[in-house]
């Protein structure tokens, strides 16, 4: 759960002497697995437990496999949502680089530009799957595993990947423009803890604004600026996920489901859910399972 003490982290990374990029995994929960943003870009994979990603402005869920792509200066975070009081032993595999290695590079090799639209993308934070997933998480645990000019080869066919599959997603808007302020990140670590330490339950702005020191009207204002989206929403999107992790997990019925992520009626559960993932309920869990299977 997101800490209510906490505020933004801009990380300051630092690659090891003698490596192009910075390659480690870290536990869960971890000092810096929180809403943070830094200049290099990272390729993020979680290798166990679900939860709630946040990348820009995109709300989303995310399972073991979850393979993302994080430009500059983009906040973004993976909230676990499962695992209680225990620490989750390597949860993140993370990869770090700075961007204008493949500039200094195009100088004496043509082809290092090839990369560069899959780095503009990647601003928006990108998220893959499929068999493209399937191949960058073999490549990132390889990656780990070798040294040198060995990890360096791996490093640039994972590069090779990336940019030229067709199975990743855009994750924030277009017109999403990050607030890297200190004092408006630690506003949204609170609420945010408040929305999901509650969202069985009862989640209410005036609360949320008290949290914020502001009053509702001031609060409503700022939150949609902040997130691009008004308070319900919001909380509705943060709902949707939580069951959508509840579905992939769990054999409860899809009716008690709805009452422990705080609707009080099926029929607005339905409607909100398949506003968020386009399909019922039902058809979500029915399509999780065949994804299962095939994975099998």
């Amino acid at each position: 759960m997101i800490g209510a003490a906490k505020s933004a982290e801009l990380e300051h990374i630092l690659c090891d002497p003698g490596h192009s990029f910075r390659w480690f995994t870290h536990d869960y929960p971890y000092r810096l697995a929180c809403w943070n943003y830094h200049p290099e870009y990272e390729i993020h994979l979680i290798t166990q437990s679900s939860g709630t990603a946040f990348v820009g402005d995109h709300i989303g869920d995310f399972q073991p496999g979850n393979l993302c792509l994080i430009g500059s200066n983009l906040p973004h975070e993976w909230v676990s949502t499962n695992f209680g009081s225990e620490t989750l032993l390597g949860r993140d595999m993370v990869l770090q680089f700075d961007p204008r290695i493949f500039a200094r590079a195009a100088d004496i090799m043509p082809e290092m530009t090839a990369p560069r639209v899959l780095l503009d993308q990647a601003l928006r934070g990108l998220q893959f799957y499929g068999s493209a997933e399937e191949q960058g998480v073999d490549l990132m645990h390889r990656i780990g595993k070798v040294q040198g000019l060995q990890r360096l080869a791996l490093f640039f066919e994972l590069i090779s990947l990336m940019a030229e599959t067709d199975e990743k997603i855009i994750l924030s808007s277009h017109d999403y423009a990050p607030n890297l302020d200190a004092s408006s990140a630690a506003i949204m670590q609170r609420v945010t803890a408040y929305i999901l330490g509650n969202i069985h339950d009862d989640v209410r702005m005036s609360v949320a604004a008290e949290l914020a020191e502001m009053a509702p009207s001031t609060f409503s204002r700022y939150f949609k600026k902040t997130t691009g989206k008004n308070f319900i929403d919001y909380v509705h999107k943060l709902r949707i996920g939580r069951a959508c992790n509840m579905i992939n997990e769990q054999s409860e019925p899809i009716t008690s489901i709805c009452f422990n992520v705080g609707y009080k009626n099926i029929s607005n559960f339905n409607r909100h859910f398949k506003r968020e993932c386009g399909l019922t309920p039902s058809s979500y869990r029915k399509l999780a399972a065949t994804h299962r299977v095939e994975k099998m």
